[in-house]
């Protein structure tokens, strides 16, 4: 009796077994599959910006005049004239004037076949500004055959290729703003929640009147001030700031609310109690406390100023050449004519909605998350 109370029998195959609140918020998270997958397609997207250089087989503005507005390359691994192949090959693009429309139709030259390959030495670049290389993830050796996986642009330049560099500034003005908007937020509503009298008041009227005029037409009113002789890296924090400046407002009004709540909890009255600083409170107690809420505020914010910076450099008072953005991009295709005859132009409108429509599924799973009980 005595061994059978010191070493109890090993739990049976279907017995539970205890979860640590880390551990359900993590099973929480892993039951949501499209926040899993739209965290994986994130990941995919950001790594292929960052490394832009290697990821596009050629630079933003290498173009090649014959080919303005070609379609997108098509990729083979069968053909009757080839035949079949692991590796797969383009065909080089030649232009012809058509009699009837006047119009310039691509047509394959079909006699030589170009295989594509991988990590393939290319046109110099510099993995992340810092360090050059000329490694490509894929390319053909004849530059002749050109892959252009979504057409080429008004000048010839390879839309995928721009794309990606483009992303660079359009994911990181998402980051960016995000980041000053959860500074600012959280820190002013904060303290406008755990001092209250006339310093909650003159904020919280202060944020009302911000939140009273249209987002959109401030947006514009604000980046139309910047001014034009400004260098692009100047217009870009500037284009940064202006979308941070009036997104912290919603934050600020929630986190307020829930230091309204926490605020005469036993834990918070008990550091006042020995003496704590104000800013020691803030910092260790009352910002922990709501982090949670606060990083999926953040993750549903992300889109919106990347819908943000879109529209306006769509508009022509955002990012300037030669700095590139899916806005800026989208802009190409400003006309009716443009999307009519030439459809792929649209291409940077595809990743906008999927990175939007990412984050926002994101947001929803990590919300999830938060509450593993619910």
């Amino acid at each position: 009796m005595a061994d059978a109370a010191t070493n109890p029998a090993p739990a049976a195959k279907g017995d539970y077994r205890l979860l640590s609140v880390r551990q359900l918020m993590w099973r929480k998270f892993l039951n949501n599959r499209l926040a899993v997958i739209s965290a994986l397609v994130l990941i995919v997207l950001y790594l292929a910006t960052i490394f832009a250089g290697f990821t596009a087989p050629y630079g933003p503005q290498d173009g090649v005049s014959r080919l303005s507005f070609a379609p997108p390359t098509r990729v083979r691994f069968c053909d009757e004239n080839a035949g079949c192949s692991l590796r797969p090959f383009v065909y080089a693009t030649t232009a012809e004037r058509s009699k009837k429309t006047f119009l310039l139709e691509f047509v394959e030259d079909r006699s030589e076949p170009h295989y594509i390959y991988f990590f393939e030495r290319g046109a110099p670049y510099k993995i992340v500004g810092l360090i050059p290389w000329d490694m490509h993830l894929f390319k053909t050796r004849n530059d002749d055959a050109r892959v252009s996986l979504l057409g080429h642009d008004q000048r010839g330049r390879d839309l995928f290729s721009r794309i990606l560099y483009g992303g660079q500034v359009s994911l990181s003005v998402g980051l960016m703003g995000v980041l000053i908007l959860v500074i600012l937020g959280s820190v002013i509503g904060t303290l406008s929640g755990y001092y209250g009298g006339w310093f909650d008041a003159v904020t919280q009227r202060f944020i009302e009147t911000l939140r009273v005029f249209p987002e959109i037409p401030l947006w514009m009113a604000l980046s139309a001030a910047i001014p034009p002789l400004w260098p692009p890296e100047w217009v870009y924090a500037g284009i940064v700031v202006v979308l941070a400046f009036l997104g912290w407002t919603g934050l600020a009004r929630e986190v307020r609310g829930l230091t309204l709540s926490l605020k005469k909890r036993d834990f918070v009255l008990a550091a006042q109690a020995s003496g704590a600083s104000t800013g020691r409170i803030v910092r260790k107690h009352l910002i922990p406390n709501m982090m949670s809420h606060i990083i999926v505020t953040a993750t549903l914010a992300i889109p919106v100023t990347i819908l943000g910076e879109s529209a306006l450099s769509f508009l022509g008072i955002g990012v300037r050449p030669p700095m590139m953005s899916w806005g800026l991009l989208l802009s190409d295709a400003f006309k009716v004519q443009v999307i009519a005859l030439y459809p792929w132009m649209l291409a940077p409108a595809g990743f906008i909605l999927i990175t939007v429509l990412a984050f926002n599924f994101l947001g929803d799973g990590l919300r999830d998350m938060v509450d593993p009980f619910s």
